[in-house]
């Protein structure tokens, strides 16, 4: 590989690629649509409980099931997506977790909706590894916090539409909240065929080759365990997965079951503090890391861990404090949670080389759920259907804590890890 060229100046805004605004709105939109379809099954967990006659383990296990379906699947579509076209890669994949998402309507027992959830992994595999490599490739490192955090901002606004949605029809019919996410997720899987590959790596630099034609070899992809910013952020990621993961899924029937609000109340309440705190939350956490990088070149990982340090004593206070105060306390623990999103991936992006970049997504997305929300919600459920929900969210808990120490361990290798990546064209 060749040498970091100390002549190359950083892009500007102003050199922004071609087509990179509509990649970035489908993307969006995309990503959007995803979060809705994994929230509305919390939103309408009570009401699958019942009709199938459930414990909270085995509705939890319905997420472990899409989590071990995506992780495990998604290196290959990582893989894949560092030597063919990424947009037809993640159309493909739309369409068949669009598809899927219709199929869980039309589950008829456990069985069968365990189906459609693993069928949805498959193609969100195809979608999640790849999609920050593309906006990677149209945007340069000055702006990239910035742009990956509006992307990421479909999750909390996702996720609270989700839990709209599904409270809506939380006490009959939850089949029908699944079949609204089809014909949308069907229309913007296929504009991705329609859309242009950029090259890899053109917006690192202004003199960088891109990477488009370049092959990586297995001794590029172990490099990744020798990069130290990679590796702990990594750890940091899988630490607040877990913990948050669990705590989402489960959250509407805490609120509901130990908490005294109705379905309605608890899903809108909660989807409401979503959208909000975690859509400011995202885009704030993008933008501080940027403005922060160039007085201190670990800002990304120093933001993730700021939120997570605070999050942690906020979701015990969560739990001890009365409504309607309650609504006060939840709105900051979500915006404490959330403010990392924006940072923690656009330090993913910079450390990786263009070449590997899709494949490093992938085996991220391989580890933090594999380790992390794969295994809470059901490790929640087992504690609650023994204890209570608030004693299960408390007890694990202290791994967002752990998190934020991790990232603060990684912020002095960051600047330099970046630097490297750059370098290796």
């Amino acid at each position: 590989m060749a040498s970091e060229d100390p002549t190359a100046r950083e892009l500007t805004t102003a050199d922004r690629l071609p087509g990179a605004r509509p990649a970035l709105v489908l993307l969006l939109g995309i990503n959007l649509f995803n979060y809705i379809d994994r929230y509305i099954l919390a939103a309408v967990a009570i009401p699958i409980q019942n009709e199938f006659g459930i414990s909270k383990t085995r509705m939890g296990s319905l997420v472990t099931a899409f989590l071990i379906t995506y992780m495990v699947v998604s290196p290959v579509f990582g893989w894949l997506a560092d030597r063919m076209s990424r947009w037809i890669i993640v159309g493909s994949g739309v369409i068949v977790w669009s598809l899927a998402s219709g199929g869980s309507g039309l589950a008829w027992s456990f069985a069968s909706l365990a189906v459609m959830r693993c069928l949805i992994g498959v193609g969100e595999a195809a979608y999640g590894p790849v999609a920050p490599t593309l906006i990677s490739d149209l945007y340069p490192i000055s702006v990239r916090g910035k742009v990956l955090a509006w992307f990421y901002a479909a999750i909390p606004v996702g996720s609270a539409l989700g839990f709209v949605i599904g409270g809506f029809f939380a006490n009959q019919h939850w089949h029908w909240a699944f079949f609204l996410t089809v014909p949308p997720g069907i229309l913007l899987g296929l504009i991705c065929f329609f859309m242009r590959e950029p090259a890899r790596g053109l917006s690192e630099s202004a003199t960088a080759p891109p990477a488009a034609r370049t092959r990586a070899t297995m001794r590029d992809y172990l490099q990744l365990l020798k990069n130290r910013s990679y590796v702990l952020n990594t750890i940091a990621m899988t630490l607040m997965t877990f913990a948050i993961g669990g705590v989402a899924f489960w959250m509407p029937s805490y609120l509901i079951q130990e908490r005294g609000l109705g379905e309605k109340a608890a899903n809108s309440g909660f989807g409401a503090m979503v959208v909000v705190a975690g859509l400011l939350a995202t885009l704030s956490g993008g933008w501080a890391g940027d403005a922060l990088r160039k007085r201190f070149g670990g800002s990304y990982f120093l933001v993730s861990a700021g939120g997570m340090l605070l999050g942690f004593p906020m979701l015990l206070l969560l739990l001890v404090t009365p409504f309607p105060w309650c609504w006060g306390v939840m709105f900051l623990t979500v915006f404490a949670l959330f403010f990392n999103t924006g940072p923690s991936n656009t330090a993913l992006a910079n450390v990786t080389p263009a070449s590997i970049r899709a494949t490093a997504f992938a085996v991220n997305i391989f580890i933090i759920h594999a380790l992390g929300d794969a295994l809470s919600p059901a490790v929640i459920g087992y504690i609650a259907d023994r204890a209570s929900l608030g004693v299960a969210f408390a007890s694990l808990g202290g791994t967002i804590f752990l998190g934020g120490g991790v990232w603060l361990w990684g912020s002095r290798y960051l600047a330099e890890d970046t630097r490297r990546a750059s370098g290796e064209m």
